[in-house]
C-alpha cells in the first residue's frame, strides 16, 4: 500500500510536478491504512450521532406533547378511574405509564375497602409513591439510551482526530527525511490528511457536545415533570383519604370497586 512517504519520494523523484487530489474523497483515497481507519471511525461516529440527535429530539417533541394532552385530561375533572381505563388502552409513553403504576397500586391497595387505620392509609401513599417512582427511573433511563454515546463522541473525537493529525505529521517528517527534500510538495500530502483528520474529528465532537448539552438539560426537566405530576397525584389520594377519615368518604374510591363512594370523589377540582 502506498504511503505518504512513498508518494513524497515520488514527488520529489519527478520534480515535485505531482498533481495530488486534495478533494476530501481523493485526501481519504490517499491517506495510509492508520489515517484511514481514523477518519473512518470519525465518520460513523458524526453519523450515528446525528441519528442519536434526530431521533432525540423527535422522540422529546413527541412525549412533551402528549404530555400536554394527558395533564389537560388530568385536570379536566374527569373521574381518574374512568381516565386510567381510557388511556391505558392508548399508546403508552413515561407519563401515562407512571400514573398507570400510581392507579395499579392504589386498586390494589384499596380492593377490599380503604384502610381504616392510619398506619394503612401512610403505607398505602408510600407504595402509591415508590410505584410511581420505580417507573419514573424505568422510563428515564430508557429515556436516556444514546446519551453516552454522545457524552464519549464529545469528549473523544477530537482527540482521535489529533491521533490522525500527529500520524499525518509524522508522515510528513518521514518524508522530509528520506527525500532530504523540504518543498511544499514533499510535505503537503501527509499535513493536508492530518488537517482533514483533524478536521472531521471537531464535526463529530461538536455537534455531539451541543447535543450532550441540550438533551441533558431537556432529560431533566422533563424527569422535573414526571416528578411534579407524582407530588400532585400523591397528594389527590391524600385529600381522598383525608376526606373518607373526615366522613365525607365512604368505602372506596369510585374506581370499580365498592363503589359506594360518591362520584365526584375521584374528580380533580
Amino acid at each position: 500500500m502506498t504511503t505518504a512517504v512513498d508518494r513524497a519520494v515520488d514527488a520529489a523523484n519527478v520534480g515535485a510536478n505531482v498533481v495530488h487530489d486534495f478533494s476530501m474523497f481523493g485526501m481519504f483515497m490517499q491517506a495510509d491504512l492508520v489515517v484511514k481507519v481514523v477518519m473512518m471511525a470519525l465518520l460513523f461516529a458524526s453519523v450515528w450521532s446525528w441519528t442519536i440527535i434526530i431521533d432525540k429530539r423527535m422522540a422529546l417533541k413527541r412525549l412533551n406533547k402528549r404530555a400536554d394532552r394527558f395533564e389537560d385530561a388530568f385536570w379536566s375533572g374527569e373521574p381518574l378511574d374512568k381516565l386510567y381505563q381510557r388511556v391505558k388502552k392508548g399508546k403508552q409513553d413515561p407519563v401515562i405509564k407512571t400514573f398507570a403504576a400510581g392507579m395499579e397500586e392504589w386498586q390494589n391497595g384499596v380492593s377490599g375497602g380503604l384502610p381504616s387505620k392510619e398506619s394503612m392509609q401512610a403505607s398505602l401513599r408510600q407504595r402509591v409513591e415508590r410505584a410511581m417512582s420505580i417507573s419514573i427511573n424505568r422510563e428515564m433511563n430508557a429515556l436516556e439510551r444514546g446519551m453516552t454515546f454522545l457524552a464519549n463522541v464529545g469528549s473523544t473525537a477530537t482527540f482521535v482526530g489529533l491521533f490522525g493529525t500527529v500520524w499525518g505529521i509524522m508522515n510528513s517528517f518521514t518524508a522530509i527525511a528520506s527525500t532530504q527534500n523540504t518543498s511544499l510538495a514533499v510535505v503537503a500530502p501527509g499535513i493536508a490528511e492530518a488537517l482533514f483528520a483533524t478536521a472531521l474529528g471537531l464535526v463529530a465532537a461538536i455537534p455531539a457536545v451541543i447535543a450532550y448539552n441540550k438533551f441533558t438539560n431537556d432529560l431533566r426537566r422533563y424527569a422535573d415533570r414526571l416528578d411534579a405530576f407524582v407530588s400532585e397525584f400523591a397528594a389527590i389520594l391524600s385529600r381522598h383519604l383525608d376526606n373518607f377519615e373526615s366522613g365525607r368518604g365512604v368505602s372506596s374510591t369510585g374506581t370499580g370497586t365498592n363503589a359506594s363512594a360518591k362520584k365526584d370523589d375521584w374528580k380533580v377540582a
